[in-house]
Formats: structure tokens, C-alpha cells, sequence
């Protein structure tokens, strides 16, 4: 982890989503360092975990992440958003080693990790689907929907981690976790920078879909 903040630093061009990418770090470290199932050597392996970044919009501590982990190759965090990195403001599937889907547009991430899921479930693959979203794209009707579906179809291997950096515009009553609590879903709040908080919530025992409320009350 200590690296991290470093190779973050490197990335520079897009200074109005620095915090929208800093929110994010202590969650992104702990899924890849104990969680996830996913290594460079099994990126195309039907059995590995997923990870979805529905916060697709602030991809830098995603990218610092992935280079520290050995995915990608760490000097070109120094080349991103010139015209030729492959590492653009929104993160693509089909040129980032490990990124399971292109992002950035508010409100696709989950909905697509509904379907991913059920995939994973109808293949009988091991393999879990996480996605990290922000709670200010909770508003968009797309993770309304998908919230609601993956309660009714008990798409137990689906985690949902939200930061909650207190952006969204409406929120919820009661909070973000009741927002999935009343759909059926489990659901916890946590410090999302306190890395024993975040692993003990993300490998809590659960028979139906997960949702892990990651608040976020300071930054790098």
C-alpha cells in the first residue's frame, strides 16, 4: 500500500477527479491485495473473480492499483491521457490488462455486474462479481432497477462496495445501506479507510447480495 499514493501521484491531467479517485484507494488496495481471486496470470481464467468499476470517471487510484499488482507496467502511469496511453480517463476493457469493463458513464456498473453474476451462477463458475460505485450515481434509475432485480433473483455472489464521499445530490432516507436493506440485500456501513474494517466486511459470510457502504471522511 505504501506505493500507492506515489504511483498515484504520477498521473497528472485530470486534477477535478483527483477526489473522486483518492475515495477510492484504501477499498481498491484491499480488494486486490487479500480479496479478489484475479492475478495477471489468470485474467482470462472463466473461474477468477471479477472486479467492475462502475466509477469509471476516476480511474487513477484504479491504475496505481493494477501497476503495483503487476497488471500493468507502472512507467506508463506517467504517459496517461496523452494521446497514445492506453490508460484514458475512463478506463477500457480492451486496452488495460485486468479491466473487465470500459466505464465512466454513471449508473452502468451495477446493472452490469447483475448480469455478470448471474453469468458467473448459470456457468457454475467459483469465481464472485465486486463492483465499487459512488453514491451520487445511486441516483441515476439504472441501479434502481438492478438493485431490485439481483434481491428478487438472490444473486448471492454479487457484492456491491459503495463510497460514500457524501457526493450524491438526494441520498436516502435512513442512509445508503438501508437503500439496499429494504430490497432484500445484505448490508453494512464501514470506514471506508480502515483497511481491517474493509477486508472483515468484504469477507463476511452472506446468502443473498451484499452491499458494503465504504464512507469516506478524508483524503491523500
Amino acid at each position: 500500500m505504501q506505493r500507492i499514493p506515489e504511483l498515484f501521484a504520477r498521473m497528472a491531467g485530470d486534477e477535478k477527479h483527483e477526489w473522486a479517485a483518492a475515495s477510492t484507494i484504501d477499498v481498491l488496495w484491499v480488494l486486490y491485495d487479500q480479496i479478489l481471486n484475479v492475478t495477471p496470470a489468470t485474467v482470462d481464467d472463466p473461474d477468477r473473480d471479477r472486479f467492475l468499476l462502475s466509477k469509471g470517471h476516476g480511474p487513477m487510484a484504479y491504475y496505481a492499483v493494477l501497476a503495483e499488482k503487476g497488471f500493468i507496467d507502472e512507467s506508463i502511469l506517467d504517459e496517461w491521457t496523452s494521446w497514445d496511453s492506453p490508460l484514458g480517463q475512463h478506463p477500457d476493457r480492451v486496452l488495460v490488462p485486468g479491466v473487465e469493463i470500459s466505464s465512466g458513464s454513471l449508473g452502468h456498473g451495477l446493472p452490469i455486474a447483475v448480469g455478470t453474476a448471474i453469468g458467473q451462477r448459470v456457468h457454475k463458475s467459483r469465481g464472485r462479481t465486486f463492483v465499487l460505485v459512488g453514491d451520487g450515481e445511486l441516483d441515476e434509475g439504472s441501479n434502481h432497477e438492478a438493485i431490485a432485480v439481483a434481491a428478487r433473483l438472490n444473486v448471492a455472489n454479487l457484492t456491491a462496495i459503495v463510497i460514500d464521499n457524501r457526493s450524491a445530490m438526494y441520498g436516502w432516507p435512513g442512509g445508503i445501506a438501508r437503500r439496499f436493506a429494504v430490497e432484500g440485500w445484505q448490508a453494512t456501513e464501514i470506514d471506508g479507510r480502515d483497511h481491517e474494517a474493509v477486508f472483515a466486511a468484504l469477507t463476511a459470510p452472506h446468502d443473498r447480495p451484499y452491499a458494503v457502504v465504504a464512507k469516506i471522511e478524508r483524503s491523500y
